[in-house]
């Protein structure tokens, strides 16, 4: 009962303080904060949030069903309060007690103008206090309509729009008096999220908005039925025309920085309208060469339909941080992002994970492999032009791509002990247990894969990749900063060596000749069955970085290999990204005949007959664990030459057959803040 009284005379105290408070003085001069503003690495601002486009309109032209939609939505008791809503606010207040910090806002329309027009985003009592307080002097100071005209042209509305005239004619290239009931409601439920309800983004969640903002006006009587029922079945007709807010420097970067920003916390609003300086790891330099390779040689193949997209994904293995982000060819005609989004099948790209395995294991690069016909049940497997080479060394199977030594090497590891290596090296998406996979058959995604290729870089540690370096407030202070990069040990630095010795002979004499830049770098082609997909993974000592070429609709792109196209850009790419290191070399130790100069590997053609598997001749019934415990009588030629049970019990001791290097076989886990072991430092 006490601390009820003690409640009711606070508000009595703060009610009294209210009325005390004089009107705001020169309310016309005032301003809006500051832009949030977006920078490059080098400091080149890559977007900002209010230069696309903003355009002021009267409230007097603002279509009655508009404002009805945005007050029933946003403040049902807009014209009844005097700033803020009460009952709201005291109930707010209850739950954020009990919840320890500001969960609920219950903001009205003149809090959030208030927000907008003097303070910043910031989750705490101390802002919320400003806020009634700013509120209830805007009250004191224009009419209602007034505020929410200003309100109306003020508040961000996605997609680098501000006021409802704006969102009106990016999302539907209409004037307000245009616009249907359906299509008010939907721009009327933008405020609370605008990425999240985008129909530009995500037109589903979108439409799912828009009814929920019309059922409230039916049930606050600003509509009929009949209205309601017409509208919420109204298709989404959204306009075609080039949108302003896509003209940035980065725009797939953009979102993914947006995304990582929402994930530490920071909400979109705060955001864009916050005033604050978002300092990124994007590499302008490098971007510029990724988006000009993709486009140049995207024509210069005469691939210029809009369903043929090619992406690109660069960061270091080293820090973490990105350094290029080409999530599609052209983000105005569609910003699906297909690095973080697309799973498609990579082909013989995937066959590293198989070697990785193996040597794990204890095989060696100079250990020989059968490249022979071998034979399942319901499966043969077999190289390009059925051209087999007989016994070699585990390196130049993996060179020349052979399929057959592929499956004979995942028969001898385990398909178990290939999808846990994959997945510790960073493949989060579905892998079928069965020998296929050896070939490339499941779909996985680019991030995964340069997160995964990365680990080869560095020692063998997977390093999460980040956008995000720091953000500084309105008033310049750095309210987040990056930790450092997030590292776990994956594999043995032996392992990594080994692989990386492998993967440059890919590039130096194997599949990936078009790939090599004349500095050190090692690389992986993958070409999917019928031309499908195309992919060229790539590292040197300092840069990781995949290339995905393929059609939207999942049709052939005949003659594409990931050997032609993707290999070519990769090399257009990095012979500029490149610049920004010294030529550095990969601090692993030298294997047998790596002094020895490279002898080009005849005969190596990259086909999806060649390089992957042909699933033309996987019968049905070949599923799921079939493979694993395939026996001896299948006619299964395990022909590795390897000394008796050394894939079986592994053993640690000099798999390469060189000298001991001068440093430890694994390098210790570092912490958080310690960088992943540099190559070449």
């Amino acid at each position: 009962m006490m601390a009820l009284s003690a409640f009711l005379a606070a508000v009595a105290a703060f009610n009294l303080y209210l009325a005390s408070l004089p009107p705001i003085s020169n309310f016309d001069d005032i301003k809006p904060n500051p832009v949030t503003s977006i920078y490059s690495l080098d400091g080149e601002v890559i977007k900002t949030f209010t230069v696309f486009r903003f355009e002021k309109v009267s409230i007097d032209d603002i279509p009655a069903d508009l404002k009805n939609a945005v007050i029933s939505t946003e403040d049902k008791n807009f014209y009844k309060h005097r700033g803020f809503d009460t009952l709201g606010l005291v109930r707010s207040v209850f739950a954020n007690i009990r919840a320890g910090s500001l969960k609920q806002g219950a903001s009205t329309i003149t809090q959030q103008l208030a927000r907008i027009l003097f303070l910043s985003n910031e989750r705490t009592f101390d802002r919320k206090i400003k806020e009634l307080i700013i509120a209830h002097r805007i009250e004191k100071t224009i009419s209602k309509d007034e505020i929410l005209e200003l309100y109306l042209n003020s508040v961000y509305l996605g997609s680098g729009t501000y006021g409802v005239l704006s969102a009106s004619k990016t999302y539907f290239d209409k004037e307000l008096n245009e616009l249907t009931l359906a299509e008010t409601a939907l721009i009327a439920g933008l405020p609370q999220a605008p990425s999240v309800y985008s129909p530009f983004q995500n037109p589903e969640a979108a439409i799912n908005r828009r009814n929920q903002v019309l059922k409230r006006m039916y049930k606050t009587g600003c509509i009929t039925k009949d209205q309601y029922e017409q509208a919420k079945n109204e298709e989404l007709h959204l306009s075609k025309k080039p949108r302003l807010y896509s003209f940035n420097k980065a725009p797939y970067f953009i979102d993914f920085v947006l995304n990582e920003l929402e994930r530490l916390g920071f909400e979109e609003q705060e955001i864009s309208q916050g005033g604050l300086k978002i300092y990124t790891t994007l590499d302008m330099k490098s971007q510029e060469a990724a988006q000009n390779a993709i486009v140049n040689d995207l024509n210069a193949y005469g691939l210029r339909a809009d369903k043929t997209q090619m992406t690109l994904f660069s960061f270091s293995p080293t820090t973490g941080r990105i350094y290029s982000y080409v999530g599609g060819k052209n983000y105005e005609q569609s910003q699906y992002d297909r690095i973080v989004n697309a799973i498609r099948p990579p082909g013989s790209a995937f066959k590293p994970f198989v070697y990785t395995a193996a040597l794990q294991q204890g095989v060696g690069v100079d250990d020989i492999i059968d490249d022979s016909p071998i034979s399942f049940k319901n499966w043969s497997p077999r190289n390009y032009g059925s051209k087999y080479r007989g016994k070699m060394p585990i390196w130049k199977a993996l060179a020349i791509s052979s399929n057959v030594a592929a499956v004979r090497l995942i028969k001898k590891t385990g398909t178990d002990a290939v999808i846990a290596t994959a997945r510790e090296m960073g493949i989060t998406t579905p892998l079928q247990n069965d020998l296929t996979i050896a070939l490339g058959s499941n779909g996985v995604k680019l991030y995964d894969m340069v997160v995964a290729y990365g680990a080869f870089a560095n020692g063998g540690f997977r390093v999460k990749p980040y956008a995000v370096e720091r953000v500084e407030n309105s008033r310049g202070v750095v309210i987040y900063e990056n930790s450092g990069p997030k590292i776990v040990k994956v594999i043995s630095f032996d392992t990594a060596a080994g692989m990386t010795y492998m993967l440059r002979k890919v590039v130096e004499v194997g599949t990936g000749r078009a790939a090599n830049i004349s500095k050190a770098a090692a690389g992986k082609t993958g070409t999917t069955d019928d031309y499908h997909d195309a992919w060229f993974m790539g590292y040197t000592p300092d840069i990781v970085a995949g290339v995905w070429l393929g059609n939207d609709d999942n049709t052939k792109l005949p003659g594409i290999t990931g050997g032609g196209l993707p290999a070519k850009v990769w090399a257009d790419y990095m012979r500029v990204a490149t610049t920004n290191f010294a030529d550095s070399v990969f601090d692993y130790p030298k294997l047998n005949g790596d002094n020895t100069q490279p002898q080009e590997i005849k005969d190596v053609e990259e086909t999806p007959q060649q390089d992957d598997l042909d699933f033309d001749d996987v019968e049905e019934g070949f599923s799921e664990g079939q493979n694993a415990n395939v026996s001896q009588s299948e006619n299964i030629n395990n022909n590795i030459q390897l000394p008796e049970n050394k894939v079986e019990t592994p053993k640690p001791q000099k798999p390469f057959n060189v000298e001991e290097p001068q440093r430890q076989q694994s390098a210790p886990l570092p912490t958080n803040s310690e960088a992943a072991p540099l190559p070449g430092a």
